[in-house]
């Protein structure tokens, strides 16, 4: 299936932890020889149109696509819809009240983190994330970047040593994971609830970075979710090593899913994840994808 470089999950600046345009993401993929990749921003689909328009004028595919946060089983599960109709009714009211939900679990955790002394203000969260709605790692970033300016003390941890590259997404696991201090409950869509209502708007429902430490992914899992209408698992993917790779893979095979890659690459927020990170991703993967597409 090796004809050609793809990436089915790149950030772009459009979300509120991304740091670049989609023409220069484009421009990178065409520097780096990718025959396409999917932009999936976070529980948005403001790069498009635009992004569809810039891709044909650069020569690069671009595919479609968002990047939901959804519940399933009580954690918290991340669902890339590849080939999205993004202009659907329903993918908006989706996020819509993707994006109220995440509004307002946002505004609670900044108040946690006012009860515990921290300097942060709704409005700074509000400047942070660009429209989009505002990411605990994004929460996280504005706080580590005033501990650097300011050499706060109790963020020493995170801004000096081992944790400095990783600062944001330590903050998180020490913060806002169930049973931390500014945890606040989910409150987010059903991952069982979604998945039927995006099909009916051209999206090939992929499961992101199953191994991530939030999700977890078991076999239980996805034949719950392949029989709710999952049908693609990211299985090659900057969370996974090649044990969890093969792990996936395996499922992936059983289970009848697609297998794709993607690199989750947002910028400075990850440094250890370069452009083209993930290596495995081929056209062979779009194509596979394209062939599930529902009729409308």
């Amino acid at each position: 299936m090796n004809n050609g470089r793809v990436d089915l999950h790149i950030h772009s600046s459009k979300s509120s932890d991304g740091d670049f345009e989609p023409i220069d993401l484009l421009r990178k993929a065409r520097e780096n020889g990718f025959r396409a990749i999917a932009i999936a921003d976070h529980d948005t689909v403001d790069a498009y149109p635009e992004a569809i328009e810039q891709s044909l004028e650069v020569g690069v595919e671009l595919i479609p696509s968002v990047e939901l946060t959804t519940l399933f089983r009580g954690r918290e599960f991340h669902l890339l819809l590849p080939f999205v109709r993004f202009d659907s009714r329903t993918v908006k009211a989706i996020l819509e009240r993707i994006g109220l939900a995440r509004t307002e679990e946002a505004k609670a955790r900044v108040a946690r983190l006012g009860e515990l002394g921290f300097d942060i203000s709704w409005d700074e969260v509000v400047r942070k994330s660009k429209g989009s709605p505002p990411l605990g790692v994004t929460i996280a970033r504005i706080l580590i970047d005033k501990g650097r300016r300011e050499k706060i003390p109790a963020l020493d941890k995170f801004t000096q040593g081992e944790n400095r590259l990783f600062a944001p997404y330590a903050f998180y696991k020490d913060y806002f994971l169930e049973g931390r201090p500014a945890h606040v409950p989910r409150r987010s869509e059903s991952l069982l609830e979604v998945l039927p209502q995006v099909l009916k708007d051209g999206a090939v429902p992929v499961l992101a970075h199953p191994g991530a430490y939030f999700e977890r992914a078991d076999r239980d899992d996805l034949t719950e979710l392949k029989e709710a209408g999952l049908a693609g698992l990211e299985v090659y993917s900057s969370y996974h090593d090649p044990e969890k790779s093969s792990v996936y893979l395996a499922l992936a095979e059983e289970l009848d899913l697609v297998a794709t890659a993607g690199s989750d690459f947002h910028g400075s927020i990850k440094p250890h994840v370069t452009f083209g990170y993930v290596r495995q991703g081929d056209y062979g993967m779009v194509e596979a994808l394209r062939g599930r597409r529902r009729p409308s």
